[in-house]
Parts: structure tokens; C-alpha cells; sequence
């Protein structure tokens, strides 16, 4: 028998567990999700789950299970429900024919640490990064940066003082999974109970460092080539049980990284940017032409880089056309409601 708290189980997720009146119910953890089915792991043990029609018909798509939800299954082992969410990795996904808006794509559910994870020895992509640490931020988790492929790197040292811009407080992991070098701060991080998951592009060693942290070759990984670029080296997302009691989400590297709407992961992994704005001398101001701009004072004496502000204000851009074109969908929604033009 499995002991569910070294999934991650404790008695809030019991509580909400015994909400579901039927005797014949197991709880269980989504460990990999398939076309159409889904691992879970349960106290009896692993077993393939898939949703009832019911559920399918009756649930949003982005309230569907993923890998991290805590689910319900009846006697016959089907997927009736989905316990609440505690935090959720999401991004816009792409735009869907038939209505022209971009959706919600949860990524994976209830991950208490996200890693975001860069390769050292090649050219860091500052602004990628930001896009990552806002995801991470913006999910209700706790962010670290991880810096991969140390042994690569003559002066680790100097490549995380060149982030020191970026995500303020969020705590920076120096790792090799070569040589071993920092992989016990990541284990620290990932105690009994604790869920993790990794975020970043292609190739920056993910699951190679999931591997080092399992101390075996559960996942495949793929080639890299001499200047860093590489494939997807992982092809699903899956939960991974650590030695150590902690779990661990694989995740593949995305090609495309945009936002989607919450509350505050912008102004998280820019809190920088929103410790000015709170200085300026009004508080509407647009930090264009307005006296007292604080904004503006810090790119004129430096100490706020214009390539950092310029990132900002693109994705603020990027998330306010989000808001907007959810905005007229939900207009023209209520307006094609029966009876919604009669007086």
C-alpha cells in the first residue's frame, strides 16, 4: 500500500475528499495524462483512469484533470471529480479557429515550488527568462531560478550576478548534473510531501536534472547539439516520485511562452518596476510625460535598464489584449444568449 502523504496528501486535501458522499471512491494523483486516459497514482497502487462522459460533458476544459490534480474515482476506477486547486501553472494557449480568442491551457496543478530552469555556458536569454518567472510567479507557487549545465560555465559566479535584475528576491540554484555540484540544494528544496515542477526551453538540461535527482535514467532524454540548441527532450509531462519523498513535474520545452491573466505574476517578477511606479507622484501615472516619474527618473540615471522596462511593458501590452479580446468574446457570448435583445 502506498501512503498518500508521500504524494503529497494532508488533511485539507482530505477534507475536501470527504465532500464526495459515495463509499466506493478512491482518491488519487495524476501522474501522466494520455490522449483520452490518465496515470494515477493511488494508495492501491498505479492504475489507467479515464474521465466519465458525464464529467466531460458537464466540466470546462480548464477545469479537466492534469497532471499534479488530486482526483476522485468511483468503483469502477473512472475520474468522477477534481479536488480544488491549490495553485495552477497556466498559459495562453494558441488561438482556436472557430472563435479567433486564445484559452487558458492548464499546464499542471497544485505544485507548491517551480523551478525555472536556464543552461549556463551559452548566452542566457534575459527576457525568456522574465517571461518564465512571471508563469511561475503568477501561479501561486514558490519560484527558483535553477541554472543548469554548471561545469560548462568557467565563472557561475559572474552569470548569477548578471541575474541579480531579475525576479528580485527569487532565490538562484547553481547545478551540475555531471559532476553533482548543487543538486542537494535542489533536494533540500524538494522535501517529503513537496511538489516541484520545471519550466523552461528545449534543451537547458531539465530532464537530465530530474534524472540526476531520481538516480536513474527513468527519463528519456535526447541529444543536444555543440551550440546548446537541442529537441524537446521530454515529450509529456509526468509526476515523478524522488527519492528523497519529495515529487517532481517534468515538464516539455515550450516553443512559445505568453501569459495568461491572474493576479499579479507581472508585477511579481517586475516588483522592481512596481516599487517605482508606487514613487511616482501620481498615482495614474503612465510613466510618459507625467511630472514626478519615478519610472522615468530610473531610466534616465540607469538604475532601471531600458531593455528591462522595455520586457515589461510588452507583456503588460500582451496581457491587457488578452483581457480584451476576453472581454468582446464574453459581450458577443451574452449578446447571442436566447432572448438577450428582448425588451
Amino acid at each position: 500500500m502506498r501512503d498518500l502523504e508521500k504524494l503529497g496528501w494532508d488533511d485539507a486535501w482530505n477534507a475536501a475528499f470527504q465532500r464526495y458522499d459515495s463509499e466506493d471512491r478512491l482518491a488519487g494523483r495524476v501522474a501522466v495524462q494520455h490522449r483520452g486516459a490518465y496515470d494515477i497514482l493511488t494508495e492501491a497502487g498505479d492504475r489507467r483512469s479515464r474521465i466519465t462522459s458525464r464529467m466531460r460533458r458537464e466540466t470546462a476544459r480548464n477545469e479537466l484533470p492534469v497532471v499534479g490534480d488530486w482526483v476522485v474515482l468511483d468503483a469502477s476506477g473512472a475520474i468522477t471529480g477534481v479536488l480544488p486547486r491549490r495553485t495552477t501553472i497556466s498559459r495562453r494557449a494558441a488561438h482556436e479557429p472557430a472563435s479567433g480568442v486564445s484559452r487558458e491551457q492548464v499546464i499542471a496543478a497544485n505544485v507548491d515550488v517551480v523551478g525555472v530552469v536556464a543552461a549556463l555556458g551559452q548566452e542566457l536569454d534575459i527576457r525568456l527568462l522574465e517571461r518564465y518567472l512571471a508563469l511561475a510567479l503568477e501561479s501561486g507557487a514558490q519560484p527558483v531560478v535553477v541554472l543548469t549545465k554548471a561545469d560548462l560555465e568557467a565563472d557561475p559566479d559572474r552569470a548569477t550576478a548578471d541575474l541579480a535584475d531579475v525576479g528580485g528576491d527569487v532565490p538562484i540554484r547553481i547545478v551540475s548534473a555531471r559532476t553533482g555540484l548543487g543538486l542537494e540544494g535542489v533536494r533540500d528544496v524538494l522535501g517529503a510531501g513537496v511538489t516541484g515542477a520545471l519550466l523552461g526551453p528545449s534543451g537547458v538540461g531539465k530532464s537530465t536534472l530530474v534524472n540526476a535527482l531520481v538516480d536513474d535514467a527513468r527519463l528519456a532524454t535526447g541529444e543536444v547539439a555543440a551550440d546548446g540548441s537541442g529537441r524537446h527532450t521530454t515529450t509529456r509531462r509526468e509526476l515523478v516520485l524522488l527519492p528523497g519523498g519529495g515529487l517532481l513535474i517534468d515538464n516539455p520545452g515550450m516553443r512559445e511562452v505568453h501569459l495568461w491573466l491572474g493576479d499579479g505574476g507581472l508585477e511579481d517578477a517586475f516588483d522592481d518596476i512596481a516599487e517605482l511606479a508606487a514613487q511616482c507622484r501620481f498615482t495614474d501615472c503612465r510613466h510618459h510625460t507625467e511630472p514626478g516619474c519615478a519610472v522615468r527618473a530610473a531610466l534616465e540615471t540607469g538604475e532601471l535598464s531600458r531593455a528591462r522596462w522595455e520586457s515589461y511593458q510588452a507583456l503588460e501590452r500582451e496581457l491587457a489584449e488578452l483581457a480584451d479580446r476576453l472581454e468582446r468574446r464574453e459581450r458577443s457570448r451574452v449578446r447571442r444568449r436566447p432572448g438577450a435583445g428582448a425588451s
